[in-house]
């Protein structure tokens, strides 16, 4: 049907048929493309009265892809289709340190849902031609970490808490997000105050029976900026009612939308943005929902360091700026510097396959195929570390070669080069190439090369079974009901060139200028590491934003733990988090700032 979305006439369940999995997405401040409608009407042919189904389904998601959509939204996320309500989506969709957790589909294979962990508003609409009277049914769910709130908006940067998710018919000239009465025909569902964090899949319907006969917008429309807010829909059908046999809904070509007002950042001075991000952490430490620092510096300037919460709630002790928050895969920044640190002195080439550097590696086949590069891009197909194995040898993985020892007989996930697929195990395969080629353990080279140059005297990755002190305990949630609890049966023994080490918000930001200022790398192989190769991922750095909003660093979280550095070089901003708590704690003060700050 020329790439068109057919709406389907059916009995009872659907007739599943699966395509190739493909979201519609919009990353941390980027608008989500969707794909152009061809017309289509549906068939008036009828075999019989008799025999008519009652039921059309609209959309189900079972072709594994959002189509014939018109997709909206600032912020963090978007919305993407899914499989499995357990795992992490695709990292060029979704956040791969942060665990994907909503219901399973409810019907099928596929559903829809928004995966953000930070303040974003993201739509989905269509128009259609309501030919009859029908029922609009559709199931929905949601998993969230905090109360919601109903303004009177969908925005995200609003001063005011904000997460809900609604399903409205609106009409199709009234601005994309407006709720104005005058501008939503009907509501079908709306979150509300008191509602639970978490709503299993739910039939909703509502009589829609007044269109009849007209053109209405099916909007799809969720905000957060409280927490992480994930939210599904799936089996979207309109029902005909009584003896309007001959009743059909009519998909139409959706334009994009003239205006969403509510859609565009409010940019704030810096001083404002600075004392809302100030009374964002303190609100969230107040409700337990943040305990850790942050900082944020003007061109070298320390216009924010403050922290808040516990890094001891057994002792009491209270967190400092100086306290040292265990980073996650925030490590990653360090051995890509170390790594591209070699190629620089001719010791290491990107295009070197692992193999002529470890020539005993256990799978001939990795070690022919993956280089250098691939590892530094997450494209070398070479897996993850985390699962039964990890569980149960924690503690005996000591050093990178035990984790080449467990793991170096895997064979390829997929074609080195062909995909972007998050692999912390890549990363350990690049610290076992670093003690190889400079002759010194991993720790030793990074102390010498990477720390001491930046000034980085509170950062590294000593055992656990060390004192370090002003190490923050770590604390994790097990389920969004429960309680804060230490995460010290999930660590490993101690920090890797994938992450897992500690530093200080001080740290980082020393770190950041030491980039900028050539001590650790090249103006020219900077910049090669901090452009996108791979789904916005450089050589060891995440890169997001555009032109002057261009910024580049990287997150960690894990139970217990979560940080984020977001280097602005065209703005010179550099804004740093570090949380003892589980995901989002860090990332969302971090997003709540840059999506605030000045942009001149």
């Amino acid at each position: 049907m020329g790439g068109g979305t057919r709406v389907r006439e059916m009995p009872g369940n659907p007739i599943h048929h699966l395509g190739v999995l493909r979201g519609v997405r919009d990353r941390r401040g980027a608008v989500a493309a969707a794909a152009v409608v061809a017309f289509v009407v549906l068939s008036s042919v009828l075999v019989g009265c008799q025999a008519r189904p009652r039921t059309i389904v609209v959309e189900d998601f079972e072709s594994g892809a959002i189509t014939g959509w018109q997709a909206v939204g600032s912020g963090s996320g978007g919305w993407l289709v899914y499989a499995d309500g357990h795992k992490a989506p695709d990292p060029a969709q979704g956040d791969p340190d942060v665990p994907f957790d909503v219901p399973d589909p409810p019907q099928g294979r596929f559903a829809a849902v928004t995966d953000a962990n930070g303040p974003g508003t993201h739509i989905l609409y269509r128009d259609l031609r309501l030919q009859g009277r029908f029922t609009l049914r559709a199931s929905v769910f949601y998993a969230g970490t905090g109360p919601f709130s109903s303004p009177a908006t969908l925005a995200h940067d609003s001063p005011e808490a904000n997460q809900q998710y609604r399903i409205d018919l609106v009409g199709p000239s009234a601005p994309i997000d407006s709720v104005a009465k005058g501008d939503v025909l009907v509501n079908v569902f709306h979150t509300s105050p008191g509602d639970p964090a978490r709503r299993q899949p739910t039939e909703v319907r509502m009589d829609v029976s007044a269109w009849a006969g007209q053109t209405v917008r099916l909007r799809l429309a969720t905000t957060d900026n409280q927490g992480p807010l994930r939210v599904g829909v799936d089996n979207i059908r309109f029902q005909r009612i009584g003896r309007d046999a001959d009743g059909r809904v009519e998909p139409l070509a959706t334009p994009r939308p003239s205006r969403a007002i509510d859609l565009v950042l409010h940019r704030l001075t810096q001083a404002q943005a600075l004392a809302a991000l100030a009374a964002h952490a303190a609100e969230h430490a107040r409700a337990d929902e943040f305990a850790g620092a942050v900082l944020v510096a003007g061109h070298g300037k320390v216009l924010l360091n403050n922290a808040w919460g516990r890094a001891d709630r057994k002792a009491g002790t209270a967190n400092t700026p100086a306290t040292r928050f265990r980073i996650g895969s925030m490590n990653k920044m360090f051995t890509a510097v170390a790594t591209l640190q070699l190629v620089e002195a001719h010791k290491l080439a990107l295009d070197d396959p692992i193999g002529k550097h470890l020539p005993d590696y256990p799978n001939k086949e990795v070690a022919a195929k993956v280089t250098v590069r691939h590892l530094l891009t997450h494209t070398g197909g070479t897996g993850d570390i985390f699962g039964p194995e990890f569980a149960e040898h924690r503690l005996q993985l000591r050093e990178h070669r035990d984790y080449l020892k467990l793991y170096g007989s895997r064979g390829l996930t997929h074609e080195p080069g062909a995909r972007f697929e998050y692999s912390n195990y890549g990363f350990i395969l690049l610290g076992a190439l670093i003690e190889h080629v400079s002759g010194m353990p991993y720790d030793d080279y990074v102390d010498d090369h990477v720390f001491r140059p930046a000034g980085m005297a509170s950062t590294g990755s000593l055992p656990e079974s060390v004192v370090v002190p002003d190490r923050a305990v770590g604390y994790m949630r097990p389920s969004p009901s429960g309680g804060w609890v230490p995460n010290t049966d999930t660590l490993p023994w101690r920090g890797t060139a994938a992450g897992g080490g500690y530093s200080t918000v001080g740290d980082l930001l020393r770190f950041a200028q030491a980039l900028g200022s050539g001590r650790l790398l090249s103006t020219s192989t900077l910049a090669e590491a901090t452009r996108p190769h791979q789904q916005q991922y450089g050589y060891g750095f995440d890169v997001q934003g555009q032109a002057r909003l261009r910024s580049y660093g990287h997150g960690g979280g894990a139970p217990g733990m979560n940080g984020e550095l977001r280097i602005f070089p065209e703005l010179g901003y550099v804004v740093v988090s570090l949380s003892n708590l589980d995901p989002p704690a860090a990332s969302e003060l971090v997003e709540f700032f840059t999506l605030r700050m000045p942009d001149q």
